[in-house]
């Protein structure tokens, strides 16, 4: 399946202004994502898959492909397209002998080693980060910068995507680095509107 790595919308219902997430998703998709990954760090088992089969209907249903961040377990039983995993999470090579070779799986690298480590061991794509200071992880020590992008996405032949601390403000100066696409929570579930927040965002 070719991926449209060019909007990548990563879940976090804290942004969101009395609106469903399944909505928000929907409505994102319409503004133009064309990539979706749930992202739950505090709920059961049971409500992140009962969530996940809410989120999978809508961007199945819109033929956009769905990745589960962290939780191959979950993937697995929604059938999810594919997962998106972080340094500390299970090794890509354990993931792809579980997931098999027909399923996405990314991976998170700050750094050029990182980068070349999961192309190096079958990753689709990579995200590298963090871009910019973000309220969404806290505990980064320094961003690593427009340049840092480039240099990362520079060292790989896989698609990449951008994340961290993008916004309307700063996602072309982040597209002028080549990468794929930006990945993005707040400058899309945080806006009041969200379908014009996701078109104001698209490669253009």
């Amino acid at each position: 399946m070719e991926i449209d790595y060019s909007l990548y919308l990563v879940t976090d219902r804290g942004f969101l202004k009395n609106i469903s997430l399944s909505k928000a998703v929907e409505d994102a998709i319409l503004g133009g994502v064309t990539l979706v990954q749930l992202r739950e760090k505090n709920i059961s088992t049971r409500e992140f898959y009962k969530l996940a089969l809410e989120i999978k209907e809508v961007t199945h249903h819109y033929n956009i492909p769905f990745i589960i961040n962290d939780r191959l377990d979950i993937a697995q039983a929604v059938d999810a397209d594919g997962v998106h995993l972080g340094q500390s999470d299970m090794p890509l090579t354990a993931a792809r002998r579980i997931l098999g070779k027909n399923k996405i799986i990314g991976i998170s690298a700050g750094t050029v080693e990182e980068a070349v480590d999961a192309e190096k061991n079958s990753a689709d794509y990579v995200g590298i980060g963090t871009v910019f200071f973000t309220g969404t992880k806290k505990d980064i020590d320094t961003p690593i910068g427009v340049g840092g992008v480039r240099r990362i996405y520079n060292s790989i032949n896989i698609p990449a995507v951008a994340i961290g601390g993008i916004s309307q403000d700063n996602f072309k100066d982040v597209l002028s680095t080549g990468v794929d696409g930006i990945s993005v929570i707040s400058a899309i579930l945080g806006k009041e509107d969200i379908k014009s927040a996701a078109r104001n965002l698209k490669m253009s």
